[in-house]
């Protein structure tokens, strides 16, 4: 039995309809990842469990029980917003007891508590330091505290590190990834950063439109998207026209359009013959790099295929050279 449940979730605003008949299952003590552009309705479903939002029509469920319309301070829900939310006038050791007083748990029990979840979260040295006197990343570690010292059945995470710069924004990926997987706590996280998602996930739901798109593991979503939106959201995928391929290679499929990988395809400036593969002609038009790689982007009649090759192995093929592209079949996605 699923640990929370989502059940034909309905949720409107006036005439506008923002989740459409939802149904989502997440199990005890994973990190499931709420994944989609700016609209689509995972902050909404979030919502929805926590009980900040009211359905206008389904049900939900958490550990068996039926909370669709229990009060938000009855849920044992834990939240972390992309704004903190501390409060200025508390030291890191007030705040993050803040909670628990609420809960008028004994104070002996509180200091033990408190002290053991701001060390798991790496604040020892700050237990009475104000937030004016933290970083973002310190402030948001103080704030994750907080919302996971109660104990909650399930930690929800807003886009908690959407206002942090990239390279703090990695690091307190893998802290969260960290601190959930050493808690067994079951997380929902919501972001529009695909890389965050497949980085921190055991699941990815990628919504779009109000809707579930695909539900998978993150390798799974990466190499095996169900639709031309999940191929292009999610990563980089070449997409050709069946038509435009079947004329490139001579291989015919069904659906509309053809992905592949950049880092799935080899270039080289004379034809190669591999069993299971298909060719493809065409010329360099320009090569970038794209962190640890080179990026050759190719003309193959009208359409461009992207190339990545990794810097160490890259011989760089200047522009407007005669290129072949060898891929496996099986990379190709027809979609």
């Amino acid at each position: 039995m699923s640990y929370i449940r989502f059940e034909n979730i309905v949720k409107s605003f006036g005439s506008n309809t923002v989740l459409k008949d939802i149904n989502l299952e997440v199990e005890k003590g994973q990190l499931v990842t709420l994944l989609g552009p700016s609209g689509c309705g995972k902050s909404t479903l979030l919502r929805c469990l926590s009980g900040l939002e009211t359905v206008t029509s389904g049900k939900v469920y958490l550990d068996d029980r039926d909370i669709t319309d229990v009060n938000p301070k009855d849920r044992d829900i834990g939240m972390v917003f992309q704004q903190y939310s501390l409060f200025p006038n508390m030291d890191v050791a007030q705040n993050v007891a803040f909670g628990l007083k609420m809960k008028k748990v004994p104070n002996a029990e509180i200091d033990k508590r408190v002290k053991e979840m701001v060390d798991i979260v790496g604040l020892s040295d700050h237990l009475h330091h104000y937030p004016s006197e933290l970083s973002g990343g310190q402030q948001q570690r103080a704030a994750l505290a907080r919302a996971m010292v109660t104990n909650p059945k399930v930690l929800l995470l807003d886009e908690p590190l959407s206002a942090i710069d990239a390279l703090l924004r990695h690091s307190l990926q893998v802290e969260i990834r960290r601190i959930q997987q050493e808690l067994n706590m079951t997380a929902i996280f919501v972001t529009h950063d695909q890389d965050e998602a497949m980085v921190m996930s055991d699941v990815i739901h990628l919504m779009y439109n109000g809707k579930i798109e695909q539900s998978a593991a993150p390798t799974e979503m990466y190499t095996e998207p169900v639709s031309k939106f999940a191929a292009t959201f999610i990563g980089h995928y070449n997409m050709v026209p069946v038509d435009a391929f079947k004329k490139m290679t001579g291989v015919d499929g069904e659906g509309t359009d053809v992905a592949f990988r950049p880092e799935v395809i080899d270039i080289s400036t004379k034809p190669v013959e591999r069993e299971g593969c298909v060719t493809i002609k065409g010329h360099v038009v320009v090569s970038l790099p794209h962190g640890n790689v080179l990026r050759y982007a190719v003309m193959c009649g009208d359409h461009q295929i992207d190339v990545d090759v990794l810097f160490k192995k890259a011989t760089i093929i200047p522009n407007g050279t005669d290129v072949y592209l060898t891929l496996k079949q099986d990379d190709c996605i027809f979609l």
